[in-house]
């Protein structure tokens, strides 16, 4: 498993700006959805006002070349999402730029198009969205794959302390003991620091009680 650091993710974005794929690059790493995921999502399943997604379907591509929408195996897999206000703003200007598209071909922009196409609305192949991926990883001498966006996204929230169950939920595991298993090596740090900082507040508030005592 590899991961991007935070200044890492902000070099392949920056490089990510000069391909078509900035959005769909930029959300895979704010929210951790799944490459199939994020092929099935549709507008009618974001609401930018909000700052929120809803996760409902994914995209497979069969052998026979043929694509299928599918259910999330599991019910954890369907799930919502909060987007931080950079990724609402990076949804905008994709859209607009849809939109753009659209007045230029002649067309109505539909709730329940694709937020990620290909040319005449069709979902946009796997494989050469992963080949967009790696391509970018190597020229900014980045080593990840595309399915580490979502472990980086995982990384970096467990880095910030956020609990692992809202991580797990972020991500559709199934369980909790999934997140955990799979994020091993970031929990030991996080203990490291959750033990200092019960040792700091309670040293603080002890402190302050003595401080209080002297004064009176």
């Amino acid at each position: 498993m590899h991961t991007l650091d935070e200044d890492g993710m902000a070099t392949f974005l920056e490089a990510a700006r000069e391909t078509p794929y900035y959005a769909l690059f930029y959300l895979a790493l704010y929210t951790g959805m799944r490459r199939s995921e994020l092929l099935a999502l549709r507008w009618s399943d974001t609401d930018v006002d909000l700052a929120k997604l809803w996760v409902t379907r994914s995209f497979h591509r069969l052998r026979d070349g043929t694509g299928v929408f599918q259910a999330p195996k599991s019910a954890k897999g369907r799930r919502l999402i909060s987007l931080p206000p950079s990724a609402t703003e990076v949804l905008r200007e994709h859209r607009a730029a849809q939109e753009k598209v659209h007045a230029f071909m002649g067309t109505d922009p539909c709730d329940d198009d694709l937020v990620f196409a290909g040319a005449g609305g069709s979902p946009l192949l796997p494989d050469s969205v992963t080949h967009a991926w790696v391509k970018l990883a190597r020229r900014t001498g980045l080593d990840v794959r595309f399915h580490d966006a979502r472990h980086t996204h995982a990384t970096l929230m467990l880095k910030q302390n956020v609990r692992p169950k809202v991580v797990q939920e972020r991500l559709g595991h199934a369980s909790i003991a999934t997140t955990s298993d799979i994020y091993s090596h970031v929990l030991p740090g996080m203990q490291e620091e959750a033990a200092i900082g019960f040792d700091r507040a309670v040293a603080e508030a002890r402190n302050g009680r003595r401080f209080e005592q002297d004064s009176g």
